[in-house]
């Protein structure tokens, strides 16, 4: 990133880019064509610059799409967006402008060897109604790790399609970039989907830079909603984002550094877990993707937020599991019993981070 900004900075063209102009609302027109044909090329999806819009980051993006779609309609009704699988991402919880916004799924829990679960989307449970607004899911999820199968997208995209509202695809994690996978998982578009990217967990979240990829007048909508929002977006993720994708570096980099890096990342954290939670009853959501463990003490007798007050107090911190349960209203033991944990850490701090986590879940327990 450094040699390519170096390389900006050095031809005045360029640097008067970064600088000097304001882009379209839409995004550089240029890095759009980019986009669409790197997609193109990599999976086939045959879409045009007209499908491809910048974002300032994609909680901008989502809080854009979210209130395109759901909230308080013109004729009194309310329409919800609504979560196939909890639970989900935590920042998609306030961006309604009313309320109820969000609607959500209990999942099913399949447990695996190593102490390790998984969960599924129930379909014999989930409901697409009239009050849903979009089906939205992230992929893979924070704060789980979990990547929806194959199979789980298409019957998703099956039950949008009959309702005829959109299927969103948080792929802040996922493919093409930055590529944080360690499942296979094939990439899904087509007109009925909103495909939402990012850059920032490439490396350069200071860059506040997304992608939307849509249809094309729901990507007219969100330029619309975006001149209102923010006039235009920031240059210095479109100025980096043309180099590195005209020559597909983003995908290089994806494959070969990033993915890599949080692999030995996360094989490290399981062996800490291993080491300092054996005595406990636990089981680790199966990491399949993102930079996050998912923790399930099951029978916990204190809440997960208590816990997250007690870590906190000596020096660690961590997330509750309560508050990704978005739009799940329901009682269930289980949210009280799941903390969020971020491996990307260096190795020590993670080691000792368990720690911590074993000397307060066994004095819970005690």
């Amino acid at each position: 990133f450094k040699e390519r900004l170096d390389g900006i900075l050095e031809d005045k063209e360029t640097r008067h880019s970064l600088l000097g102009i304001y882009q379209s609302p839409q995004g550089d027109s240029e890095l759009l064509e980019y986009v669409a044909a790197l997609l193109n090329k990599q999976y086939g999806w045959n879409i045009s610059a007209k499908n491809v819009a910048v974002s300032n980051g994609s909680q901008a993006a989502f809080f854009v799409l979210f209130n395109l779609f759901a909230g308080l309609q013109s004729d009194g009704s309310r329409k919800r967006i609504q979560l196939p699988l909890a639970p989900e991402y935590l920042g998609y919880s306030d961006s309604g402008l009313s309320e109820p916004f969000f609607t959500a799924t209990k999942p099913t829990i399949e447990l695996l060897d190593q102490k390790q679960f998984k969960y599924h989307v129930d379909f014999a449970e989930l409901e697409v109604n009239t009050d849903s607004a979009a089906l939205c899911v992230s992929r893979p999820t924070n704060p789980t790790g979990n990547v929806l199968t194959d199979d789980e997208i298409q019957h998703l995209d099956a039950l949008a399609r009959a309702q005829d509202i959109p299927l969103i695809i948080d792929g802040a994690y996922g493919t093409p970039f930055p590529n944080i996978l360690f499942e296979q998982a094939t990439p899904h578009w087509n007109d009925n989907t909103i495909v939402v990217l990012s850059l920032s967990k490439l490396g350069l979240p200071g860059a506040r830079t997304g992608f939307v990829i849509a249809r094309e007048e729901i990507i007219d909508a969100y330029t619309r909603a975006n001149t209102i929002l923010n006039l235009a977006c920031g240059n210095l993720g479109t100025t980096l984002g043309k180099s590195l994708f005209a020559d597909g570096e983003i995908l290089r980099a994806s494959q070969n550094i990033v993915k890599p890096y949080y692999q030995d990342k996360v094989e490290h954290a399981l062996r800490c877990a291993e080491q300092s939670l054996a005595d406990l009853p636990y089981r680790i959501h199966k990491p399949e993707g993102a930079i996050f463990l998912w923790l399930w003490f099951e029978g916990l007798p204190i809440s997960s937020q208590t816990l997250y007050q007690r870590l906190k107090e000596k020096g660690l911190l961590v997330v509750p599991g309560e508050p990704f349960f978005v739009g799940l209203n329901e009682p269930w033991q289980h949210k009280n019993e799941c903390l969020r944990l971020s491996y990307a850490q260096p190795a020590e701090v993670v080691k000792q981070g368990f720690e911590l986590v074993a000397a307060e879940v066994k004095a819970a327990f005690a």
